[in-house]
C-alpha cells in the first residue's frame, strides 16, 4: 500500500462548500416530510454511500465534476425524500411557473423515473474514475462495460431494498418507499432507465473522446493511482 495521497489543490474547500449546501438543504427538507418513516429510510441508504466515500477518501477522491454531478443527484434525492417519490408536485411547479394547464391528478408522477435514469447517466463519470483508480484496464471498452454492469447491478439492488423494506414496514410507510403508483413493472422500467441513463453517459464520454482525443475520466483515475494510494 502506498502512502495516502494529499488531496488537490482546491478540493477540501470545495467539498466542504457541496457538503455544506447538501446538509443545509437535507435539515430543511427534513423538517417536516410527507412521511417521516420514509424519509428516514431513503436517507439511511445516503448516509452509507457517504460513509463508503469518507472511509475511502484517504485513498481516492473523486474529480470535481464527479461531486458536482453526484451533487446534483443528492439534491434531487432530497426532494424526493421529502415529499416521497410519487408525490413530488413538479408537474405544479412547472405549470406555476409557465402558466401551462394543471395536470390531471390521476395521472403517474415521473420524477422517480427521471431520478432513475439520471442515476446511471450522472454516476457513470464517478464509478469510471474509480474504476481506472482501482483496476487500471488497458482497454476503453471494458471501463464502460464494467461501468454499466456496476450501474445496472446497483439499481437492482436498490429496487429489492424497496421490495425488502416495503415487505418490513408494510402500510403507507412502505408502499411510500417502494413508490410503485399501481405499476406492477415499476422496478422493471426504473432498471431499465437507469441502464439507459448509463450507456447515454457512456456514449457521452466516448463522444468527448473522438472529438477532443482527451478522456477526463481515464486521467483522473490513472492520475489518482500514480499519486499514490492503490
Amino acid at each position: 500500500m502506498k502512502p495516502a495521497p494529499s488531496l488537490p489543490p482546491g478540493h477540501g474547500r470545495f467539498l466542504l462548500g457541496i457538503g455544506f449546501v447538501y446538509l443545509v438543504l437535507t435539515i430543511f427538507l427534513g423538517i417536516s416530510p410527507r412521511n417521516r418513516t420514509d424519509w428516514w429510510m431513503e436517507h439511511f441508504i445516503i448516509a452509507f454511500g457517504l460513509g463508503i466515500l469518507f472511509a475511502t477518501s484517504r485513498w481516492f477522491v473523486f474529480s470535481k465534476t464527479s461531486y458536482l454531478f453526484a451533487f446534483a443527484f443528492l439534491c434531487l434525492h432530497a426532494v424526493g425524500a421529502h415529499y416521497t417519490y410519487s408525490e413530488v408536485p413538479y408537474r405544479e411547479w412547472w405549470a406555476a411557473l409557465t402558466g401551462a394547464p394543471l395536470p390531471d391528478p390521476g395521472a403517474r408522477n415521473h420524477f422517480d423515473r427521471a431520478v432513475h435514469f439520471l442515476y446511471g447517466l450522472l454516476f457513470t463519470r464517478p464509478y469510471r474514475e474509480a474504476f481506472y483508480f482501482a483496476l487500471k484496464p488497458r482497454h476503453d471498452f471494458w471501463s464502460h462495460l464494467v461501468v454499466l454492469t456496476f450501474i445496472m447491478a446497483t439499481s437492482l439492488f436498490y429496487e429489492l431494498l424497496e421490495w425488502a423494506a416495503a415487505v418490513l414496514y408494510g402500510g403507507e410507510a412502505g408502499m411510500a418507499f417502494l413508490g410503485t403508483q399501481g405499476d406492477l413493472w415499476d422496478a422493471h422500467k426504473d432498471m431499465l432507465l437507469a441502464a439507459i441513463g448509463g450507456l447515454l453517459g457512456s456514449a457521452g464520454m466516448i463522444l468527448h473522446l473522438l472529438f477532443t482525443a482527451k478522456d477526463p475520466g481515464r486521467a483522473w483515475g490513472e492520475g489518482r493511482a500514480k499519486a499514490g494510494g492503490l
